[in-house]
């Protein structure tokens, strides 16, 4: 294995998961569409580095390098930073500026680099100065599915855009994808997921695992053995 890591659940209302690790090795692998915001810390050859990754449409290949040491901030669906464009942070991955004594810019601040163990701290301070915010309304309407909630539905798309920069459907189908991918990597059987997870047929399951998952519903099966 390549990337070895560890993860632990927070009971921030802004963070889903934290997550370290390392490379093993040069590497690279297909890593799956995310609808959530992460913050990465990077150390690599003696530079540590800050990394708002914003969300991925889409799967794609990843590549990385032997001997860099990292630590995952994932984010809560909703989660995201009001003085960066969401649009301008899809499909990317922005490093940001270092200052100095193990430090960066961010939202005209500096910062110390957080530690695994304090990540709560740091992300709660984020939020006290408004650096981070977080929109409770996509959480809602993505758990309530079924209720939709009393606002026009052009206000609704645009509180999703700008806290997501993606729409509620785009969510919805990485989500499926996701949940599709669970089930086969459990042992499912491919009928059975599709039934469960609401696909009308095969193909259908094979295209949106290709598209959000980067991998075909036999590949996952094949793999899970």
């Amino acid at each position: 294995m390549s990337i070895i890591s560890e993860a632990r659940p927070s009971d921030s209302p802004y963070i889903e998961l934290v997550m370290r690790g390392y490379t093993a090795s040069d590497g690279a692998t297909i890593r799956p569409a995310e609808s959530h915001w992460h913050l990465v810390l990077r150390k690599l050859s003696g530079k540590t580095d800050l990394l708002v990754v914003g969300p991925w449409t889409s799967a794609g290949a990843l590549s990385y390098t032997e001997g860099a040491e990292l630590l995952w901030i994932k984010l809560k669906l909703g989660v995201f930073m009001p003085h960066l464009p969401t649009r301008n942070l899809l499909d990317s991955e922005t490093v940001l500026p270092g200052a100095a004594c193990q430090s960066f810019w961010l939202g005209g601040s500096t910062w110390q680099f957080p530690a695994y163990d304090n990540v709560e701290t740091f992300i709660s301070r984020l939020a006290h100065k408004e650096v981070l915010a977080r929109d409770p309304l996509v959480n809602v309407v993505m758990r309530e599915q079924n209720q939709a909630p009393e606002m026009p539905p052009r206000t609704l798309r645009h509180r999703f855009l700008r806290a997501t920069g993606l729409s509620q459907r785009h969510i919805q189908q990485i989500e499926r994808a996701q949940q599709a991918a669970d089930l086969l990597r459990q042992g499912t059987a491919i009928a059975d997921t599709i039934y469960q997870a609401g696909y009308f047929d095969q193909p259908h399951l094979t295209r949106s695992l290709k598209r959000w998952v980067g991998y075909t519903p036999a590949q996952i099966l094949t793999s899970s053995r």
